[in-house]
């Protein structure tokens, strides 16, 4: 709670691994602009191509703060909840085969 509340480039925040401080109003506005940059030119590239012919639309600049979704999926607090989440399913089963639940 307390780590939300300091500056965005404080020593602490960066040193527990929150990178939302890293970049300010600049870095973001110009990422954006290279992002709209890359799909105008993705646009004009594949213009009068079928739909099917067309190359893959740009993937945006990563940002700070933000994880791909391949690394949220094998985290070690997710595989922990996975994990967690297992074995109470398989002590609910054991439990309806026994007949402590209906």
């Amino acid at each position: 709670m307390y780590l939300r509340q300091l500056p965005p480039g404080a020593r602490t925040r960066l040193a527990t691994g929150d990178k939302d401080g890293l970049w300010g109003l600049a870095e973001h506005l110009q990422a954006l602009t290279i992002d709209e940059l890359r799909v105008a030119n993705w646009q004009r590239s594949n213009e009068g191509v079928k739909e099917s012919k067309q190359s893959k639309r740009p993937a945006p600049v990563p940002r700070p703060g933000t994880k791909s979704k391949q690394a949220d999926k094998n985290s070690p607090e997710r595989i922990a909840r996975r994990n967690a989440a297992k074995r109470r399913a398989a002590e609910r089963r054991t439990a309806i085969a026994r007949g402590e639940i209906t």
